[in-house]
């Protein structure tokens, strides 16, 4: 993973924390969730708080994510807001990260002035057994403590206001008052600033989770569709007419539920021809094609034209595997007709031809979902799959791990915004 990490290409972008109060501050954090504090004098944090060094020391990278469920979380700084989750179980948990940061972020401000937050995502369940665990999590609650207990300072301290106000005779009270004093040292003026959050609880939605070898969970008004191996404990076993299981290895029954339900893109010119969506898919299969004949073929100066003339020279093996052709019959279809009728397409390459439609709410997650079936475009792999990417990589020979990241600096990393929104369409 180090080629991964001196790219940037994991724990890219986190924010560097090597201030002392600081430091000392998420060690008391850690001293809170009974870890070992760090020795360290600077580390690197996500939105979370999650620290691949501090993972590193523990020697465990699920440190705030000991059962995969209710997540932990370290807040030293609104910062965090515009970071990324590097390590979660639940493909959700940063935008519900980003949504709490977002609603509480005045008294936020505050308390991260003087103090440290911390504490879970709790929802209703402990522990992951089975399906059925992970369908009863409709909500979920952010339980927040505070290092110094400013929070619990400012409501004492707000209480004896109040007494302040209406016993006459408080005021002749002199521990109360010096109290108070002490009190409004840690908190500051509780008038100006809240230093309660507002709002705690979210609504848990669509998501895909590690659980399981890889669970994804739709939820529409009537039905809410699980994606799994069938081997997933509690597969098929409850709810019928609340709950749909599909099998991720049924590629038909997958795209008809992704078509039926408006979360993908059906092939059109329109957007086809603008994107070089295929293009992009064709490259990809040829330069799979290329490393599986030859393993330890540098492809540093595979340019267009080289490739072009691989391609004339092993026609056979390309029509033999058929990708290259089938995108090929499918841009010229395209290009005539302006759309292709995918029930003559075999299920498995139907995922090939579509994207998630931009402006649904799932659209991150349904492009996650269609890199399942495309596992050769190692970019779409990378941009909405890391975990799926990060385990592909571990299997790479160094020639190909070299070549990926090479590939991934040259395209996507280039502009990371630009290239979302002309291949998927989509707009940060």
């Amino acid at each position: 993973m180090d080629l991964l990490r001196d790219n940037e290409l994991i724990y890219g972008r986190l924010l560097t924390v090597d201030e002392p109060h600081l430091i000392e501050r998420y060690n008391k954090a850690l001293k809170a969730f009974g870890l070992k504090p760090t020795k360290r004098d600077t580390i690197e944090i996500d939105r979370t708080g999650f620290s691949p060094q501090v993972a590193e020391d523990l020697g465990d990278t699920s440190y705030l994510d000991p059962n995969q469920i209710n997540r932990r979380f370290i807040i030293l700084t609104p910062q965090q807001i515009d970071l990324p989750v590097v390590h979660t179980a639940f493909s959700n948990t940063s935008q519900l990260l980003y949504e709490f940061l977002s609603a509480n972020a005045r008294v936020i401000n505050a308390l991260t002035i003087k103090d440290v937050l911390y504490g879970e995502i709790e929802d209703s369940v402990a522990k992951v057994e089975d399906i059925e665990d992970l369908l009863s999590i409709n909500q979920v609650e952010f339980r927040v403590l505070s290092a110094e207990d400013v929070t619990g300072k400012a409501a004492e301290l707000a209480t004896l206001v109040d007494r302040l106000k209406q016993e006459p005779e408080a005021w002749r009270d002199t521990a109360m008052m010096e109290h108070m004093v002490e009190l409004a040292k840690v908190t500051g003026d509780i008038r100006q600033n809240a230093l309660v959050p507002d709002q705690v609880i979210f609504r848990h939605n669509a998501y895909w989770t590690s659980h399981f070898g890889g669970l994804y969970v739709f939820v529409d008004p009537d039905m809410t569709t699980v994606i799994s191996d069938p081997s997933a404990p509690g597969f098929r076993r409850s709810r019928p007419w609340q709950v749909s299981y599909l099998s991720l290895h049924d590629a038909e029954r997958v795209f008809d539920f992704l078509v039926s339900t408006g979360r993908v893109e059906l092939p059109r010119a329109s957007w086809i021809e603008q994107s070089n969506y295929l293009e992009h898919r064709a490259e990809m299969v040829v330069r799979m094609l290329i490393h599986q004949g030859d393993p330890k073929r540098d492809l540093a100066n595979a340019d267009r034209v080289w490739l072009q003339s691989w391609i004339h020279s092993h026609a056979d093996l390309i029509n033999r595997e058929g990708t290259f052709p089938f995108l090929n019959a499918a841009k010229r279809e395209l290009a005539q007709l302006g759309q292709m009728k995918m029930d003559d397409v075999r299920p498995d390459r139907r995922f090939l031809l579509v994207r998630a439609k931009p402006e649904h709410p799932d659209a991150w997650l349904t492009n996650r979902l269609i890199s399942d079936f495309v596992p050769f475009d190692f970019v779409s792999r990378y941009i909405f799959n890391k975990q799926g990417f990060y385990a592909d990589y571990e299997g790479f020979n160094a020639v190909w791990r070299k070549h990926v990241v090479d590939t991934l600096k040259d395209t996507y990393l280039k502009d990371k915004a630009g290239f979302r929104a002309r291949l998927y369409g989509l707009k940060d």
